[in-house]
């Protein structure tokens, strides 16, 4: 299934993508995209270049800290940037029908449902609804790679003995890992160089979105994952 045909290459996209944060890193932000002729011109079709996975958190509003309007990117977020079925279905549309280049996956720093995988993770969990630990198990092998890499003497986390921001680091390379391996589609197109795919962690005190992984035909600077 190749798709609809990329208007950009993925290196293209990121380019641009990155640039948008920079600006607002820099305090210079552009806003892209947001005035009326850009809303009716978007009313019967939409053509992102990037489609970007990340994190419920408020503070990750993506059209913002990207500088990007609308029609720019294509959105799916959910707590703690675990992959679902309906995301990897979201990030596969983007795709096949709008010719996205680049798939982002975001992370951030001080992230709550991070911290609560941890803390699930250990002797003495707090009670949670089943909804949010089914949520949370997909982050606690993080949680648990961490820990054990250090510790051997309980299979138990000691939140005060981790540092939540690593754990995120580690947890953001197994998604993009488990988006790749649940999805054909995507892996075929990076194969085939149509598609990159980016891990990000976003700094929350400088706003700036940090590479730490890459797949596909991206030149990019990654920082150091731990």
């Amino acid at each position: 299934m190749t798709g609809a045909t990329p208007r950009v290459t993925p290196q293209e996209a990121w380019d641009a993508f990155i640039a948008g944060n920079e600006r607002f890193v820099q305090g210079r932000s552009q806003h892209p995209n947001q005035e009326v002729e850009r809303r009716t011109e978007l009313v019967v079709t939409q053509t992102p270049n990037v489609a970007l996975f990340g994190c419920s958190d408020s503070r990750l509003a993506a059209e913002i800290i990207f500088d990007c309007g609308l029609g720019d990117l294509f959105i799916a977020r959910n707590m703690g940037h675990v992959v679902a079925e309906s995301i990897t279905a979201s990030m596969e549309y983007a795709v096949t029908a709008l010719g996205s280049a680049l798939i982002v996956v975001l992370a951030h720093d001080s992230c709550g449902a991070v911290a609560a995988a941890i803390d699930q993770s250990g002797r003495a969990p707090a009670k949670v609804t089943a909804s949010i630990a089914n949520t949370l198990d997909p982050i606690r092998p993080a949680v648990q790679q961490l820990w054990l890499s250090r510790h051997t003497e309980t299979p138990y986390a000691d939140p005060g003995e981790l540092d939540a921001n690593q754990v995120g680091r580690i947890h953001l390379g197994n998604t993009v890992n488990s988006m790749l391996r649940d999805s054909r589609v995507i892996s075929d197109a990076v194969d085939a160089g149509r598609l990159g795919v980016v891990g990000c962690q976003y700094r929350l005190t400088e706003g700036r979105a940090v590479p730490i992984s890459a797949v596909g035909p991206l030149n990019i600077t990654l920082a150091a994952s731990d």
